[in-house]
């Protein structure tokens, strides 16, 4: 088993309090947490075909996390969705998609989920050498002013002709327009079932009003863990979800409905406490959920996302799905470090809290 002491110490201060928690919140005896057989105990029970079956085994048996029932997955939409300039000028190599995937085999990703144009440019050439989940809506930035809005950029029936395992989607939960894209996501996410496919869900919350008082409740344990179970709802088999940041948003915000237990006996403020409550909200567990690495700051980057895993993984998440922490870095300093969270996964010493 590998040395992650060096790795470790990168939580600082943080790393006791991170380590050695107990939840009494939700007892992990609560929860279905990750495992080899996750796939037999959970998805041969339920309404998935055999061809779905198949697809998400070969999701989670491919690459340095297979048979773990944990996910390294490389996301790369952002071209799209926060403009391809802004995305890839720190490394302009990922204009080119080949060098996404070859990111993605390199590092040894259980998968690598993007675009629809920049995935059937390379099928023919990669779609048997790695799981390809296509991201079939996006938020485009053209549109001025900006929307929180998710609009279809692709088919179902094109991406399982291109050979994809999986495919994803994105319902920005709160915002004007998340009915209309729930209907959308339900009806792609029964054709995809249908075809034998697995199912992806970016469960956001995104809404300018949750923003109160300068803190932004789009990140709250509570409304995130509520946008969870919409997802689930919505038959996802994997849930992507943002590591929640505060909690309170609806007693803040004053809407929604809510129990006094939500915030006392089924959370506290410790971060692993929160992320168990997210995981709690996907069927407890049933439905495995990965958060995001989210944005690069540069030399925090490493930090941040080893903080990240051991959050994930002590709250009795099933992954990390991170992107730009990635790739917008030199190509093999990218590697290293999704490597290097993938070592959390791997290790023996990060225990469920």
């Amino acid at each position: 088993m590998k040395d992650i002491s060096q790795l470790l110490a990168l939580l600082g201060n943080e790393k006791d309090p991170l380590l050695n928690h107990v939840c009494e919140t939700i007892p992990k005896d609560q929860i279905h947490w990750p495992n080899s057989s996750h796939i037999d105990t959970v998805f041969l029970q339920s309404n998935r075909n055999a061809q779905t079956i198949r697809s998400l085994n070969q999701i989670y048996q491919n690459g340095r996390l297979s048979n773990t029932g944990y996910l390294s997955i490389l996301p790369v939409d952002q071209g799209i969705e926060h403009t391809a300039g802004s995305s890839f000028s720190p490394n302009p190599i990922y204009f080119d998609p080949e060098n996404i995937i070859k990111l993605g085999l390199e590092a040894g990703c259980n998968a690598v989920a993007s675009t629809m144009g920049g995935m059937a440019v390379l099928s023919r050439k990669y779609a048997h050498k790695i799981p390809f989940v296509v991201k079939i809506n996006h938020n485009e930035l053209l549109t001025f002013p900006n929307k929180h809005d998710q609009i279809m950029f692709a088919s179902v029936k094109d991406a399982w002709n291109m050979g994809a395992v999986a495919v994803g989607a994105t319902v920005y939960f709160g915002s004007a327009e998340s009915g209309r894209q729930m209907i959308e996501v339900a009806n792609a996410f029964e054709e995809a079932h249908n075809l034998g496919m697995a199912t992806i869900l970016w469960c956001y919350s995104r809404n300018d009003a949750f923003i109160n008082n300068g803190i932004d409740y789009n990140t709250a344990a509570d409304i995130t863990g509520q946008a969870n179970y919409l997802g689930v709802s919505l038959q996802a088999d994997i849930i992507k979800q943002k590591l929640p940041t505060n909690n309170r948003g609806f007693t803040t915000l004053k809407f929604g409905k809510t129990n006094p237990d939500m915030y006392t006996k089924l959370a506290s403020d410790h971060p692993i406490d929160l992320c168990r409550y997210q995981v709690i909200n996907c069927f407890s567990g049933r439905i495995g959920m990965i958060n995001s690495g989210g944005e690069s700051k540069g030399e925090t980057d490493l930090a941040e996302a080893i903080k990240t895993a051991v959050i994930n993984k002590r709250a009795g998440g099933a992954g990390m799905i991170m992107g730009r922490k990635a790739f917008q870095r030199p190509f093999n300093e990218g590697v290293k470090l999704i490597n290097a969270v993938q070592e959390i996964y791997l290790s023996e010493e990060i225990t469920i809290a």
